[in-house]
């Protein structure tokens, strides 16, 4: 039997475990609020993100795993849904710019020390 959830919030809501709980409170900070998009569903108090926690609780409650929630997020609202996407040729440049931002940096030090040690011989 499922319970009504007593507020919008995963944590508030009425489990069956607490194993459940801790899940569905997980995924509600791992998931993105599609219209906030820079808050997760936990944070966001908009009316898509309490209607996403909802379906968080009610697909955890009804026992489907982790992975199956992602997958249903990611395809109802794409790649985006995950702060952590997949690494795909349209993704590729999310993963890879903090690497090239990275050795463009390095880059640049590397020639300003070596610019300066020139000067000082």
């Amino acid at each position: 039997m499922t319970q009504i959830p007593s507020q919008e919030h995963p944590d508030t809501f009425l489990f069956s475990t607490k194993q459940k709980q801790i899940l569905a409170i997980k995924l509600a900070k791992e998931l993105r609020c599609p219209q906030c998009q820079n808050q997760n569903l936990m944070e966001s108090n908009s009316p898509l993100a309490q209607d996403l926690r909802l379906k968080v609780y009610e697909k955890v409650e009804s026992g489907k795993s982790e992975e199956d929630i992602v997958t249903y997020m990611t395809l109802r609202f794409g790649d985006m849904a995950s702060y952590q996407p997949p690494l795909l040729a349209a993704t590729a440049p999310l993963w890879g710019m903090p690497l090239l931002i990275l050795l463009i940096l390095s880059w640049v030090i590397f020639r300003r020390v070596k610019k300066r040690t020139s000067f000082s011989k």
